[in-house]
C-alpha cells in the first residue's frame, strides 16, 4: 500500500454543504450546515509534464460530487458521511488514498463549543489478481 508520506497531497478545505444528518429529529427537520474537508494522495507528476487537466483530479467536479453525496440521504452519524465521502474521492483511479473530515459546528451539544470533527483515511482497496489457472 502506498503510504500518504509517499505520495504528493491535494486539498480542498471548508467545502461547506447543508444537510440534513444527526441522530435527533429536529436535526434531520430542520437541517444544518457541515463543512467538509478533503486530501487526496496522488502522483501528480503526469499533470505536471502536460499541463492537462485530464492527467490529474478535477477538484471542482470532485467537490461537486462531493456535496451531492453530502446533501443526499440523511444519516444518523458522521462517520457514515464521512465514508460516503471518502469512497467517492477513492472513485477516480489516481487517487491512492483519501483524509476527509466532516466539521458538525451545530452539533447539538449543552455546552459551548467550536467545532465537532470527525477525520478518517482511506486507502485504495487493492484489487486482488485473480490466481493463475
Amino acid at each position: 500500500m502506498t503510504r500518504p508520506s509517499d505520495t504528493d497531497e491535494l486539498s480542498v478545505t471548508g467545502i461547506e454543504c447543508f444537510a440534513h444528518h444527526g441522530v435527533f429529529e429536529h436535526e434531520r427537520r430542520d437541517g444544518q450546515t457541515f463543512v467538509i474537508d478533503l486530501t487526496l494522495g496522488l502522483d501528480t507528476r503526469r499533470a505536471a509534464s502536460s499541463d492537462d487537466l485530464h492527467d490529474t483530479v478535477d477538484y471542482g467536479s470532485l467537490v461537486a460530487q462531493v456535496k451531492a453525496a453530502v446533501e443526499s440521504d440523511p444519516v444518523d452519524l458522521i462517520e457514515v458521511v464521512a465514508e460516503r465521502i471518502s469512497g467517492v474521492c477513492l472513485l477516480d483511479d489516481r487517487v491512492e488514498w483519501a483524509r476527509v473530515t466532516v466539521h458538525k459546528p451545530g452539533a447539538p451539544i449543552e455546552a459551548t463549543f467550536a467545532d465537532v470533527t470527525l477525520t478518517i483515511t482511506r486507502p485504495r482497496a487493492r484489487r486482488s489478481t485473480p490466481p493463475e489457472q
